[in-house]
């Protein structure tokens, strides 16, 4: 009885480790306690009594030709997401907060070991019949074998998915610190395992999938349009994550091939609203009656997301790029100040971090946490994150940038690469400095020109070359390029997507988003620790950590970031009075019949007789 007495407190620990305490829960937050109670009924950025109905028609460029958008083959459709459901749904004014959808409740250890998900008895897939644990484990493993390999990435930390109960299922992870895994597993989109058996899975298809979500595919015009409908008696409609959502009848998207055909398009009618990403677009192609007679808006609405980073990425594979000082060297041949004066009309403001536009942002020399990090890894990271801060190259804007390029010169020289014949060439290997740009958008080709002419100046050859979608997908997920214009996105709350974009092992994977090629302990260390991170401060000193080494490995030339969405629509719409911290939240607006009745007239209008 006294060695019994003896094993209590030792067994007490032994079950509070491993979770015992857990409770189900309406909600996770990624650090702290979410937002929203569990009594919520609605998010404060919605209006909860938007009325429901209309048509809407939206548009993109290029092709489709699979409505099967979880594995690399084939180009997939727009807006096929409207169809799913997943086990919970994140909210638009928190960093990364998770509310239940397939999942009534959720549960998680205090040190997130595992989570379990409960789902709610009334989920239903379009068929009439229920959502099933067995639905979720299909999902995962099917994932993880044939899906995207993005997903081996992201999910890399689970060791196994089983039913717990009637309605229950758990994911049980790897050892280690990594608070993110229960809300990874609760983005995890749900499919159908009775309607996938029988079916090959990694294969493209044209027939419209079974779903559980707010929409179904109403008709398919392959590679030229698709449409979606509002289900009918939809089993998810009343849950407070989708209150103020959902409130077109029917969803249509338009292909074009071209860009500027698109815009042409939308501003004679053809489709209804448009985030405009062309800044001369913006500035010039809408000076036109519509807009000024209110018929067509157009609006800039402020957001405080990360804005990520997009760059002249170089693919550090080439042996050209593998030296950190050529790739430095280049960038002071791209002169962003002239650019933004000339081509972008000013709009824009210069990315310098991974991070911009957030909290998360390298800022002037590290400190306290993020410098002890950075300590742990002295020497085998650049010296400059102990003692300088981190800035593109910079100019007066006037095209005048010879002492930029003097610069590059110096650093060139520094590397081995002098002028022979006019030609930047190697002195030991006899290669000549010479590679290809890659693009996807004709668009792009008036910002890469300049950029090219001015590597010319310094004896570098940078040849443009604009392909098609499927061929540069396909160049991409096997790093056939020598450079692109390329880009992260990054959420408030970085963690396990950061392995796809700078780990190791991202890097010999085909169709990883490591597209630079980093391979280096260093910062598989930072990503790890990032991962870690056990509160939000000490998130944002080890994301300041990354940020800083990645910005001094010069594996990008930065390119420019707006805090604001630029959006245009015809006059149909209204939207909520509050805009969340990720920005205007298109599928919360909804139709003003009266208004769409005007401005169809109006439209008749300017069409004259």
């Amino acid at each position: 009885m006294r060695r019994f007495a003896l094993l209590i407190p030792a067994l007490f620990f032994v079950l509070a480790a491993t979770g015992a305490g857990a409770e189900p829960r309406h909600g996770i937050a990624m650090h702290g306690a979410p937002k929203y109670g569990p009594d919520f009924k609605h998010f404060d950025y919605v209006n909860p009594l938007a009325p429901k109905g209309g048509a809407i028609k939206l548009a993109t460029t290029g092709s489709y030709d699979s409505l099967n958008a979880f594995i690399t083959k084939g180009q997939p459709v727009a807006g096929i997401g409207s169809i799913y459901d997943t086990l919970m749904s994140s909210s638009a004014d928190e960093a990364f907060t998770q509310y239940g959808l397939l999942a009534e409740t959720v549960e998680t250890p205090k040190d997130r070991s595992w989570v379990e998900f409960t789902l709610r008895p009334e989920a239903r897939w379009h068929d009439g019949k229920s959502v099933t644990p067995e639905d979720v484990i299909w999902t995962f493993n099917t994932l993880v074998a044939k899906g995207q390999p993005f997903y081996r990435y992201y999910y890399g930390n689970v060791v196994k998915a089983e039913k717990t109960g009637p309605r229950s299922v758990k994911f049980t992870f790897k050892p280690g610190e990594n608070q993110e895994l229960p809300l990874i597993m609760g983005q995890l989109t749900i499919l159908p395992k009775h309607y996938w058996e029988g079916r090959d899975f990694s294969k493209t298809t044209l027939e419209p999938p079974l779903g559980s979500g707010a929409y179904r595919i109403k008709s398919v015009n392959a590679g030229k349009s698709i449409t979606y409908e509002r289900v009918a008696g939809y089993w998810g409609r009343s849950l407070p994550v989708n209150v103020g959502h959902n409130n077109y009848q029917s969803i249509q998207y338009d292909y074009y091939r071209d860009a500027t055909v698109m815009v042409e398009a939308f501003k004679a009618g053809a489709f209804d609203y448009h985030a405009e990403n062309n800044s001369k677009i913006w500035a010039t192609a809408y000076d036109i009656p519509a807009v000024k007679n209110g018929l067509l808006k157009k609006v800039e609405i402020k957001h405080n997301r990360t804005a990520g980073m997009q760059g002249f990425v170089f693919n550090t594979r080439r042996d050209i790029f593998k030296d950190k000082k050529v790739r430095q060297a280049l960038a002071y041949a791209f002169d962003f100040d002239w650019s933004n004066r000339n081509l972008f009309y000013g709009q824009y403001k210069r990315s310098r971090s991974y991070f911009d536009n957030s909290e998360l942002s390298a800022r002037g020399l590290p400190s306290g946490e993020e410098l002890e990090i950075l300590e742990s890894l002295r020497g085998r990271i650049p010296a400059e994150v102990f003692s300088k801060t981190y800035n593109p190259p910079a100019t007066k804007g006037d095209g005048r940038i010879r002492s930029n390029l003097r610069i590059g010169d110096k650093l060139l020289k520094e590397a081995g690469w002098v002028i022979k014949d006019r030609t930047r060439t190697n002195t030991e290997s006899g290669w000549k400095l010479s590679f290809e740009i890659l693009l996807i958008s004709p668009a792009f080709e008036r910002i890469v020109l300049p950029f090219a002419k001015n590597l010319k100046r310094l004896g570098v050859e940078a040849r443009v070359r604009t392909v098609d979608s499927a061929q540069y997908v396909k160049r991409l997920e096997t790093y056939d390029f020598d450079m692109i214009v390329g880009g992260w996105g990054q959420s408030q709350s970085p963690g396990n997507e950061q392995r796809g974009y700078w780990s190791s092992r991202a890097a010999a994977q085909n169709g990883s988003r490591n597209f630079i090629g980093i391979s280096d302990p260093a910062i598989d260390k930072l990503v790890e620790l990032v991962i870690a991170a056990p509160d939000r401060k000490s998130l944002v000193n080890r994301t300041r950590a990354l940020d800083r080494v990645l910005q001094w490995g010069h594996y990008i030339i930065p390119n420019w970031h707006l805090d604001y969405d630029r959006l245009v629509y015809w006059n149909k719409f209204q939207r909520p009075k509050v805009t969340p911290t990720r920005g205007a939240q298109f599928f919360t607006w909804w139709i003003n019949p009266a208004a769409a009745e005007a401005t169809e007239k109006g439209k008749q209008t300017l069409k004259g007789p």
